[in-house]
């Protein structure tokens, strides 16, 4: 049964489609008629079609940057695949995704290697929670044994039972370089250490393979536990297009053992005629993707300049401090939606959080609540395939300052799905994590470096002030929530009150928008504009009486709740009337918030003229030594020395 005979005629049409497919793309390519790159399957058309007849049509594939073979072994959709690659509105992402990002049905891929790991896990995950059957499958090649994300996401998907396989298409090169010079160890022992079952099989013997991909699948589903197969293949050409280095001979040797090669020596006539069949398909698929527009622009995401209406703002119903009201409002979301999932390093009972927010959640939704290892990129990624799945995670990365652990995550998985994708996908995801200092954490828990995040397309950022009720914010997010939505909570903000209280004379009113921007303001004309978000109002509010009561300037306090997408509308008008602007942010000043409004500014009121001071944190690494710490950190007595300077005072 592990010969050439044991497999059906219909195993040898897809894996001879392939082929035929691949080798077309090369030529296409050559003929200027795709873009990009291509990256072929040649010589590993059995993985993909092995898989394919092991799978049942609920179960979900996650590929990679070589995902044309997997995803025609799947469908069978020479068409819609062909107009993605040629980049026409027929593909199926509307010519967007291309060759390396696709998604049809329960097919995804992204070039991104190793990222896919944790967020076919998360899907599996999805499906299990929702009592399917169902299985993850996701394909990496030898190269992405050495991605640290993929060891995140092994481990997290045994300790939590995940039926995930993950399929090793091991062709002994990461690009150009062999394995030999970049892996280490023993590969079956990786996922062993994790008490993960392995199996192993080859390309060149294909009834095996099948006998062991049906063997492989039928464990992960009967068990709901992953598994590892490692298929050992070869790369017959090159990584990507032309660019091929390796030796002749191993070439030449590869060719010959190749089993589409012996099959078609073996039976020239049945091999003619399913190679007929495949070019016949090919040709017609070409020929009605040819005369197709092209792929169709972004939307952009940012938000024009809109006027709003200003509301006055009432207290919350309860009296209570920041870190409490935000772990109602999550405790409110998962009583109401079965969908929200909390998920993070040390959330569950007793401990409940670095800063207590999610106290309580584990023992009011058992099996909701999931702690998680140190291992930020894969916390994420479990839930962008979460979102992918149909639910609605909520991730706390414990300190702000390790946000960029997950930054792949974010920036080339989570925001790109739903355009890459052709809107046949949304990413309801909530990334939650406290950010700045003041706290005497010391330089890699006291950052501000929200900045690196903001502006990414197809996210939203939203940072939480205490004037502006944060269960009130949350509320709003689970009830319309489509893209990933990172929420900045300065941890200097959890011990104090949601509250409106404001100096005499001034009062607290918002605009009308779905996340608004707040002002503390009076009726008169301002003389200053300040403005702040999120940790930074407290600071900015310790001015207002001696702005009035030693200088008699008026200040007007803008505080904005979503950075981006941001309207910039309120602001102008603020500054229109006082014609004098601070800026202060907690973080690093050059390439940051304020200087985006102050372009913004200028760009959407030609003409205007303003004065402006921006405050932002020394140009250094925040110190441990808490008084240090304050000097460096935009604070009151600094707040006020620009707004007494740039009012000619």
């Amino acid at each position: 049964m592990a010969g050439l005979s044991a497999v059906p005629d219909a195993c040898w049409q897809s894996a001879i489609l392939i082929r035929s497919f691949e080798e077309r793309l090369l030529r296409l390519f050559t003929e200027g008629a795709i873009f990009g790159t291509v990256h072929t399957c040649i010589g590993q058309e059995f993985t993909g079609v092995a898989i394919a007849q092991a799978i049942e049509p609920d179960d979900v594939i996650f590929s990679n940057h070589r995902c044309h073979g997997h995803y025609l072994a799947r469908t069978d959709d020479v068409d819609g695949l062909m107009a993605e690659i040629m980049g026409r509105q027929t593909g199926i992402c509307g010519g967007r995704g291309g060759s390396q990002h696709i998604c049809s049905g329960n097919v995804f891929s992204n070039g991104i290697q190793g990222g896919g790991v944790p967020i076919a896990g998360g899907v599996a995950l999805a499906r299990k929670l929702q009592g399917s059957t169902s299985i993850g499958v996701v394909f990496i090649g030898d190269g992405t044994l050495g991605e640290g994300v993929l060891y995140e996401a092994l481990n997290m998907a045994s300790k939590w039972t995940i039926p995930l396989l993950i399929v090793l298409e091991n062709n002994h090169y990461a690009q150009s370089s062999s394995s030999s010079q970049t892996l280490a160890g023993d590969v079956m022992a990786r996922p062993g250490a994790f008490g993960i079952r392995t199996f192993e099989a080859d390309t060149w013997r294909p009834g095996r393979l099948f006998d062991v991909a049906r063997a492989t699948v039928g464990y992960v589903r009967s068990a709901a536990q992953p598994a590892f197969l490692a298929i050992d293949t070869y790369r017959l050409m090159a990584h990507s297009k032309g660019d091929d280095q390796r030796d002749a001979d191993e070439l030449r040797h590869h060719w010959e053992i190749d089993p589409i090669r012996r099959f078609e020596a073996s039976a020239p006539d049945r091999y003619a005629d399913m190679r007929r069949r495949a070019d016949e398909r090919i040709d017609a698929a070409i020929s009605a993707a040819e005369p197709v527009a092209f792929a169709t622009p972004a939307v952009a995401t940012e938000t024009a300049p809109g006027s709003v209406r200003w509301e006055a703002t009432r207290a919350p119903e309860r009296r209570e401090r920041i870190a409490a009201r935000i772990g109602a409002a999550l405790h409110t979301a998962m009583a109401d939606d079965g969908r929200v999932i909390c998920i993070g390093e040390d959330i569950q009972d007793p401990y409940g959080g670095a800063f207590k927010v999610t106290s309580g959640l584990s023992t009011a939704f058992p099996g909701r609540v999931l702690n998680t290892p140190i291992s930020e990129a894969a916390l994420v990624g479990i839930c962008n395939g979460l979102a992918l799945g149909g639910m609605v995670p909520v991730c706390e990365i414990m300190f702000g300052d390790f946000m960029t652990l997950a930054m792949d995550q974010i920036l080339n998985h989570a925001a790109k799905f739903r355009y890459m994708y052709n809107g046949q996908v949304s990413v309801p995801l909530v990334v939650r994590t406290p950010m700045g200092g003041r706290r005497g954490y010391g330089a890699t828990h006291s950052q501000s470096i929200e900045k690196h995040f903001l502006g990414i397309p197809d996210t939203m950022m939203l940072a939480i002030h205490h004037r502006f009720d944060p269960l009130e914010i949350y509320r709003r997010i689970f009830a319309g929530i489509q893209m990933p939505t990172i929420v900045i909570e300065n941890k200097t903000l959890y011990g104090r009150y949601s509250e409106v209280t404001a100096p005499e004379g001034f009062h607290w009113e918002h605009s009308d928008e779905m996340f608004p921007t707040s002002r503390l303001t009076v009726e008169q004309r301002p003389d200053v504009t300040i403005l702040c978000y999120g940790g930074m109002l407290p600071e900015v509010e310790g001015v207002v009486d001696a702005l009035v009561d030693e200088f008699e300037v008026i200040p007007e306090v803008v505080c904005p709740v979503s950075l981006y997408p941001l309207n910039i509308q309120p602001i102008i008008d603020s500054v229109t009337r006082s014609g004098r602007l601070v800026v202060v942010e907690e973080g690093q000043g050059f390439c940051a918030f304020g200087a985006e409004v102050i372009a913004r500014i200028v760009e959407e009121s030609p003409g205007s003229r303003f004065h402006y001071r921006r405050l932002s944190a020394a140009p250094a690494a925040v110190p441990s030594c808490k008084p240090t710490e304050e000097q460096m950190l935009p604070g009151t007595q600094a707040i006020l020395a620009a707004c007494v300077e740039v009012c000619g005072l």
